[in-house]
């Protein structure tokens, strides 16, 4: 089992939209995925088909010891399981910060799941922000993959989320995963920043950057409105296709890593 955070403390930027999606891509063929929603926002729950509920989300575990595979919930996609956010989710930054682990208490509370071994992928859907939550996907992660937006702030963020935050952490013993991915998003080949972003990625990050990249598509931004994922609501469009693309890359590169 491999624990991946999805994480940018820039909003907007499609992380939800690509936890969502890749998950439920990797799903159909043929991956037993679990989501965790990190964010009390809990709009990954929303997408996949939840309600939030004040009694099932990850706060419970977090800070009561519930067991966690109590608050998993199976959802309408075969393969594809959900650990939910609620707004009570927002509590465990003050909890949490009081106790000592809080780096590490994520990875404890997850530690079950690896021992049964019943998963292929763990997703996190990590909060636009750089609190408790965020680092702790980042400290029990195994990689790091960053959505960034294919405009001038994207950059600016991708910098900020890699040399700030996972690099610091790192040196400080908190983190060990490792920059596996970027995901370039919301692309719009008409303009020529769109172009010049990528340009920009990839001249530094040449292993790291994915190929594949998601293009800016209405039909992306209306498929949570119908608690649907993209290959369920627009099956044979431009946004399926590329998050598709995306999964069959995202599996690939980790036979070639096993591989090196």
């Amino acid at each position: 089992m491999k624990i991946i955070a999805i994480a940018n403390q820039k909003g907007g930027v499609g992380k939800t939209t690509t936890a969502v999606n890749l998950s439920a891509c990797l799903a159909e063929l043929g991956k037993r995925v679990l989501v965790i929603d990190l964010d009390p926002q809990a709009n990954a729950t929303t997408a996949l088909g939840l309600t939030p509920d004040a009694d099932v989300n990850l706060y419970h575990p977090l800070v009561e010891d519930t067991p966690v595979e109590e608050q998993i919930r199976e959802t309408h996609l075969e393969n594809l399981f959900l650990l939910p956010a609620a707004l009570q989710l927002a509590g465990v930054e003050v909890v949490l910060a009081q106790q000592g682990n809080h780096h590490s208490r994520l990875k404890e509370v997850l530690a079950p799941l690896t021992e049964l071994d019943q998963l292929d992928y763990v997703i996190m859907d990590s909060p636009p922000s750089l609190g408790i939550l965020m680092t702790s996907a980042l400290a029990t992660a195994d990689d790091l993959l960053v959505p960034v937006q294919c405009e001038f702030f994207g950059i600016q963020a991708l910098a900020g989320i890699y040399q700030e935050v996972l690099a610091s952490m790192q040196e400080a013993g908190l983190a060990h995963a490792r920059l596996e991915g970027i995901i370039l998003t919301m692309y719009d080949g008409r303009t020529r920043l769109a172009r010049s972003v990528i340009e920009e990625v990839r001249s530094h990050f040449p292993k790291e950057t994915y190929k594949t990249i998601i293009p800016r598509t209405v039909r992306l931004g209306e498929a949570p409105s119908h608690c649907k994922t993209i290959i369920e609501y627009d099956p044979a469009g431009v946004g399926a296709f590329a998050y598709r693309a995306l999964a069959d890359e995202f599996i690939q590169r980790r036979r070639e890593y096993r591989v090196t």
